[in-house]
């Protein structure tokens, strides 16, 4: 991916008034595009930089009013999801002449200019309750220039600013154009194993690994807050070798907190709606909500570590 590619992103949400990303409430900017590809993503929607449509088959009342539309003949039952891809081209005629919502844009166009004017009627929610703006994605380190541009607006207007990323970013770029801008980092380490980090996120986690290690020296001495956060994937990353190995990792960079966070199955239907083959739709284990023993287990293995769960 180059860097022209990378400039101007496509966002899939604004979604304000929120409690579960960062301190207080909060209004958090998802971004599309990232350079992971976890098999158990939550937003597979939000894995490609480009825009995308999507059909929610339980909204379709078959009226056929997209598919008289479509110039490509692109729509039809017969269809595995109800889109031939490889013939749509996204002019979006479809999705105009829906009257239902089935179909639906993933991704728009906007400025840093529109995502403040979005933010700041939010601004007194955030300075009541210690809130702020919190980007996550997607991935917000993969548009350094327009990340960069988009922080330096939200500081200017006095406004908490809170980063959740996947680690793989360039170093240099990003504690030049983001982290003097940051007040707070919420860092995902999944597989602490490089082998099995590849296998199931579709890249060596070695990057991720130094970034953090790099940046948890400077935020330290600048007294920001670097939270380690690790999503406990059923036999994937709840495992106890690799919540051992995680654990040790962060006690070796003298870290004392970190958020265990919990697994949701409730994303799957996502991955039809954009016309994306699931090969865990059909396993019991990653569509049932876990059994909490196991979150336990993983929460003693960090305790013993000295590290305390703290919620993100």
């Amino acid at each position: 991916m180059t860097k022209d590619e990378t400039k101007t992103p496509f966002i899939l949400e604004i979604k304000g008034n929120s409690l579960d990303d960062g301190p207080g409430i909060r209004s958090v900017v998802f971004y599309k595009g990232c350079p992971l590809s976890c098999v158990w993503c939550h937003n597979p929607e939000s894995k490609k930089t480009a825009a995308e449509i999507s059909f929610d088959a339980k909204l379709c009342i078959d009226c056929g009013a997209c598919r008289d539309v479509c110039p490509e003949q692109a729509l039809g039952q017969d269809n595995r999801f109800y889109i031939d891809r490889s013939k749509c081209t996204l002019c979006y005629l479809c999705v105009e002449s829906c009257p239902s919502g089935a179909l639906d844009r993933v991704g728009k166009a906007m400025t840093v200019n529109d995502i403040i004017e979005r933010i700041l009627p939010d601004k007194p929610f955030f300075d009541t309750s210690g809130g702020g703006t919190t980007l996550s994605g997607g991935e917000p380190t993969l548009y350094m220039e327009f990340t960069s541009r988009l922080l330096q607006s939200l500081k200017q207007h006095d406004i908490h600013t809170l980063l959740e990323t996947c680690g793989f970013f360039d170093l240099n770029r990003f504690m030049d154009m983001l982290y003097p801008y940051l007040d707070t980092i919420y860092f995902d380490i999944k597989i602490i194993d490089s082998i099995a980090h590849k296998k199931y996120c579709g890249r060596p986690n070695e990057k991720i690994l130094d970034n953090f290690s790099l940046i948890s020296e400077k935020a330290k001495k600048d007294n920001k807050l670097l939270l380690p956060r690790i999503p406990l994937i059923p036999n994937i990353t709840d495992t106890e070798a690799n919540i051992r190995g995680i654990a040790a990792f962060l006690k070796g960079l003298n870290i004392t907190e970190a958020s265990l966070l919990a697994y949701n199955p409730l994303w799957h239907e996502k991955s039809d709606k954009i016309g994306v083959e699931d090969p865990y739709k059909k396993s019991k284990v990653m569509t049932s909500f876990p059994d909490s023993a196991i979150s336990e287990k993983c929460r003693a293995i960090f305790a013993k570590a000295g590290i305390t769960e703290t919620n993100s």
